[in-house]
């Protein structure tokens, strides 16, 4: 399904690539149909409950410069009923604006690990209503309904929070080789069904719709993109299915869907898969991960830390290629803590000569306020500023690659060798709270702790209950003394005596 651009050219073009069949960092342009065209390396925002988080659609087209969006049908339990006769049913589902490019994947990513567990012939989703099973038939059904630009066929994969590796930071699997084996089988079988249910796709009464839309017929009957999924387990276990895909497959695939980059080395021996547009859903935890996944040839990111890192109250400000270093001698952070009690009279950018609309428009005094006084906008100028902290990062890598020579990319390897010397190899920790935690934070398995602490306290813990309540204490109290205690512990006879009261006799 390798479809065309929209001047009938290939979807995807290389304009500078590795020597021969070698697999490596390349520059080149994602066009689909119209969608504008997305300049790789380059990125896509990854989007939840539809939307990029705390920042509205209008604002995501006039303030910064995406492309295109990850959504995940996990996101939607609608979607599993949908039923539109809109032109773009996701675009208008999700109100993404008509000129982005729109994944569609089962997963959310990072994905939450699932206590089901996959099975034969469906996959554990995670859904408002809890985890849920996704046929292969079905998820094919929602593809049609739905009509995305690109679509990552199901996989058979399961996700661990708690293993991360400590050198790379990188979320990995920690299965035995069976299971290992049946992943790819399964994953290779399920593709096989997609494609040759998606081959059946149909679309009734597009000329009208096309032309009130503005776009030709051809245009609109494009069916979606296919990136087959590159499973995160090793090469060996996975050659066969490399192989299947590149026999059986290659002519019906737009792109691959990378799950772990250490595997595209191996690209070389199946030439057929090596001019397709690499997706990367690599979990990466910061930029210097990022200049490694290009550096093996990936084309488009989902960058898994933007997200939380503007949730963290932490604006970024690195960039490629880094400054000269004679500018500074230290080691230079990643990104800036805006809870930190120095901003709170600062009225400077939050970086310095950054175009964006938060540093040209507000200073970091009026940040740290909206964060402490948990606004919305504080985190929603942090996501405006990170994006086009992340934008400016692929452009730089884009214009190394094309300063490198034909022959070699060293002008490249050393802008990477020295921003890993001059910027910190970890992000900065936020130090207030997050924003409310959506239905993504949450875990599948019981006993994590809380991402923020409790609003509210129970009373009782040893204090005065007045005074935890924040009312005045006066009195025998307030002074230390004893209180005449509500209820007497005598009895009449003896209140009577002390002339306290009168008793009434007959």
């Amino acid at each position: 399904m390798v479809n065309p651009g929209p001047d009938g050219a290939a979807m995807f073009k290389i304009l500078r690539g590795a020597v021969g069949d070698a697999v490596g960092p390349r520059v080149g342009t994602l066009s689909l149909p119209g969608r504008r065209p997305i300049d790789t390396p380059g990125f896509i925002g990854i989007t939840a409950r539809g939307v990029v988080p705390h920042v509205t659609p209008d604002n995501v087209t006039n303030k910064s410069d995406l492309g295109g969006v990850y959504i995940a049908l996990e996101d939607f339990p609608p979607l599993l009923e949908i039923k539109s006769g809109d032109v773009n049913p996701l675009h208008a589902f999700t109100a993404t604006p008509s000129h982005m490019v729109t994944v569609l994947a089962a997963r959310r990513h990072p994905a939450i690990n699932s206590p089901l567990g996959n099975s034969k012939e469906a996959i554990s989703i995670y859904t408002s209503t809890g985890f849920q099973m996704l046929t292969n038939e079905a998820y094919l059904g929602i593809v049609k309904a739905t009509k995305p630009d690109v679509v990552i066929p199901i996989g058979d994969m399961t996700y661990c929070d708690t293993s991360i590796a400590a050198s790379s930071k990188r979320r990995v699997n920690v299965n035995s080789s069976k299971r290992h084996l049946r992943m790819v089988e399964r994953t290779e079988d399920w593709l096989a069904q997609f494609l040759e249910g998606s081959a059946s796709v149909s679309v009734d009464g597009d000329d009208k719709a096309a032309a009130a839309n503005g776009q030709s017929k051809g245009q609109e009957n494009a069916d979606p993109a296919v990136f087959a999924p590159l499973l995160p387990v090793s090469y060996a276990t996975q050659w066969d299915y490399f192989n299947r895909l590149e026999q059986d497959h290659a002519s019906k695939l737009s792109g691959l869907a990378v799950y772990d980059v250490d595997v595209l080395p191996e690209l070389e021996n199946h030439r057929l898969l090596i001019s397709l547009p690499r997706l990367s859903l690599h979990y990466t935890t910061t930029p210097q991960e990022i200049l490694r996944q290009v550096h093996l040839g990936i084309d488009v990111f989902t960058v898994s830390f933007l997200n939380s890192i503007s949730d963290a109250g932490i604006a970024l400000s690195f960039t490629f290629p880094p400054p000269p270093s004679s500018v500074s001698s230290s080691i230079l952070p990643l990104g800036i803590d805006m809870w930190s009690p120095s901003h709170a009279v600062a009225v400077s950018p939050l970086v310095p000569g950054c175009p964006c609309y938060a540093c040209t428009s507000h200073h970091r005094a009026f940040i740290h306020h909206l964060l402490n006084a948990k606004e919305m906008l504080g985190w929603t100028l942090l996501q405006l500023h990170n994006h086009h902290i992340i934008s400016a990062f692929f452009a730089g890598i884009r214009a190394s690659l094309n300063a490198s020579s034909s022959t070699s990319a060293s002008t490249f390897e050393e802008d990477c060798d020295r921003f890993n010397r001059m910027y910190d190899s970890e992000f900065p920790k936020g130090t207030g709270t997050r924003p409310r935690a959506r239905g993504y934070n949450f875990k599948s398995q019981g006993g994590d702790d809380r991402m923020n602490p409790p609003g509210w306290e129970k009373y009782g813990n040893g204090g005065d209950p007045a005074e935890m309540a924040g009312l005045a204490v006066t009195g025998a109290r307030a002074e230390g003394g004893m209180e005449t205690p509500l209820v007497p512990d005598g009895d009449a006879g003896e209140l009577d005596g002390k002339g306290f009261v009168e008793v009434a006799r007959a």
